[in-house]
């Protein structure tokens, strides 16, 4: 099985940042579609940012231009840097993993392997 665990949420005021880790217990990261989701309070689960098995990455139109996501092949590990924050970004945000190729994987929060979340809140 794969196994996502989420690291490095916490509060912060609006305007701050936070770096989230994801540490992806496969054989090569390479080989999966990875992406970061979130759920806010009382809504639905959106995506935030997603790269590909080829390095392609896509974000939410809420996240461009504040939100970096990237992998380290190294280490197995899939980073969201989280810059500029602001009151909405506050949610349970988890990293996920399929082996399927999905062209429209950050509206598909639902499939692969997903972590159990790290909280982030901004005031």
């Amino acid at each position: 099985d794969v196994q996502l665990v989420e690291s490095g949420g916490g509060s912060v005021q609006a305007g701050g940042s936070l770096r989230l880790s994801c540490a992806v217990s496969v054989s090569s990261a390479n080989d999966y579609c990875l992406g970061w989701f979130r759920q806010p309070p009382g809504k639905e689960r959106e995506g935030v940012a997603t790269i590909d098995m080829d390095g392609t990455i896509t974000y939410a139109d809420s996240a461009k231009g504040r939100f970096t996501i990237s992998k380290d092949r190294a280490n197995n590990t899939l980073y969201l840097q989280m810059n500029s924050l602001k009151p909405e970004d506050t949610g349970l945000y988890y990293c996920s993993a399929t082996s399927l190729y999905y062209s429209d994987y950050l509206s598909r929060p639902d499939v692969g392997y997903r972590g159990q979340g790290t909280q982030v809140t901004v005031s």
